[in-house]
């Protein structure tokens, strides 16, 4: 037991001894919590947990968007933090530190503009809204676009940060257990949203509001974004 506890603490490099300067080890702290723990979780819960056991009789649960933006919000702002940690302190480390500041920048971008392009998403509109017409129930262009980006954006993003974090570790000469961890915690996420997947649980956004009836404009459009279940499949257009 004493050899694996070794192990798991020895660097990846394998190097007897692993002293990094405080900044780099507080930048990863921070990274590893916005983009590795909370805006994942966060993904999962737009993503998931849009429908109750009481649909479509209870219509509009907020849970799932609260969630949401709690946890996007403070992954965010976990990053930020870890990316005041870093300013102007990235030279060298290597030919792959050129990259993994690259997309490191690339990834924190996506970030931001997610929250700007959120914040621009149009009206909402609909019975449960003090006016019918809005930008959400209607499905208007600029609805259907922001869907289409934020979610394709948002995929992307957490798929670009396991590989900003791995190059992250590997830059630090983490220890072991380090990797380790995390890939184990990736791992029970995508083990979760197969499952959940299967289930049927990923519920359009749209009908999780206003229910399946047809007479509701967006549900005579096909859902947006990859394996997305709809109970009721009306005529559709795109």
């Amino acid at each position: 037991m004493s050899e694996l506890w070794h192990w798991l603490r020895t660097p990846l490099s394998g190097a007897i001894d692993h002293a990094i300067a405080p900044w780099t080890y507080w930048h990863a702290r921070a990274m590893v919590l916005g983009w590795g723990l909370l805006l994942p979780t966060g993904a999962l819960a737009a993503r998931y947990f849009k429908r109750t056991r009481r649909w479509p009789e209870r219509l509009d649960h907020k849970g799932w968007w609260i969630a949401h933006r709690l946890l996007q919000w403070s992954g965010m702002a976990a990053a930020a933090l870890g990316l005041a940690w870093a300013w102007g302190r990235g030279a060298g480390g290597g030919a792959l530190a050129p990259w993994h500041h690259f997309a490191g920048w690339s990834l924190m971008a996506i970030g931001l503009f997610q929250i700007g392009f959120g914040l621009v998403r149009g009206s909402k509109g609909g019975p449960t809204d003090v006016q019918m017409r809005g930008d959400h129930y209607d499905m208007s262009t600029r609805r259907v676009w922001f869907e289409r980006l934020h979610k394709s954006l948002g995929w992307l993003a957490m798929l670009l940060s396991m590989a900003v974090i791995a190059s992250g570790l590997v830059l630090a000469d983490a220890p072991r257990w380090m990797p380790l961890v995390l890939a184990t915690w990736w791992l029970a996420l995508a083990a979760a949203a197969w499952r959940w997947q299967r289930a049927g649980r990923c519920i359009d956004t749209y009908q999780a509001i206003w229910g399946p009836d047809p007479a509701h404009p967006g549900n005579r459009r096909a859902p947006i974004g990859w394996g997305v279940n709809r109970p009721l499949q009306p005529r559709q257009r795109r």
